[in-house]
């Protein structure tokens, strides 16, 4: 025989079996979650979240859950959906007392990563940029040559 418990539900004492009872949690949008994501292997990370939607499809109704994915160099916001099928992941409710990081660190992180992306765009213009001024001696020689451009001889 299981272990036994009195709860109160909207006033009324009901005694439980805890052997066969459910626990059954509630989530929102806007509740602050943990997420429990492997990462490799059997080594699992956990990261700071926000539920941001429910879908309600009719076969595989998911949660929807954005977070902040902040390692070593990298700050991106991703997204998790969970589901009766999903693997690997997990959420749980993130108590005011767990706060896993704060939004000046979060928001700093971003701006070091929109920097970095910022400077990449920058060397890629300057890459095109050299290409049209280096190579248009060659693709004018070609033209020359009587060829269409884009074919090499």
């Amino acid at each position: 025989m299981g272990e036994k418990t009195i709860i109160e539900v909207r006033g009324m004492k009901l005694e439980v079996d805890l052997s066969t009872a459910k626990r059954i949690d509630m989530y929102a949008v806007g509740d602050n979650v943990k997420v429990l994501l492997k990462s490799y292997g059997d080594v699992f990370k956990s990261y700071a979240g926000v539920i941001v939607g429910f879908d309600n499809f009719k076969e595989l109704p998911t949660i929807v859950v954005a977070y902040l994915k902040n390692d070593y160099s990298t700050a991106l916001v991703e997204f998790a959906y969970l589901n009766s099928q999903s693997k690997d992941i997990e959420i749980c409710h993130m108590t005011d007392a767990e706060k896993m990081l704060d939004k000046a660190s979060a928001v700093d992180a971003l701006d070091r990563e929109i920097n970095k992306k910022k400077v990449e765009l920058m060397e890629l213009e300057a890459r095109k940029s050299y290409f049209i001024t280096n190579f248009k001696l060659h693709f004018d020689k070609i033209l020359t040559k009587g060829g269409s451009p884009g074919v090499l001889e």
